[in-house]
């Protein structure tokens, strides 16, 4: 392994200084390898963060209400975009039913 990388002038550790690496990493208590079952058991980071995702997620819409309809739902304070989806839901949900 004492090949040159082509990308950049850094030396690539002989086979034997690797063992030396690798025995002197194994020896230090503090850093021993992970075992198998505890590498099976990562869960990798881009996974945690961020809300969960949702089975039914809301879609971005570009909507123009008159003024006086949202000022009637803002003027309840927040959450009132949540309020418009659910009075719409009501609206659908009874009108689908005659259909």
């Amino acid at each position: 392994m004492s090949k040159v990388s082509k990308s950049s002038s850094m030396r690539l550790p002989t086979s034997a200084q690797e063992r030396a690496i690798t025995a002197a990493a194994k020896a230090d208590p503090d850093a021993q390898p992970l075992t198998a079952k505890q590498l099976a058991s990562m869960i990798p980071l881009r996974n945690l963060r961020g809300r969960p995702k949702s089975a039914n997620p809301k879609q971005l819409i570009s909507v123009r209400y008159s003024p006086e309809v949202l000022a009637y739902f803002k003027s309840a304070g927040e959450g009132w975009q949540s309020r418009m989806d659910g009075v719409l839901r009501e609206y659908v949900t009874r009108h689908s039913r005659r259909a």
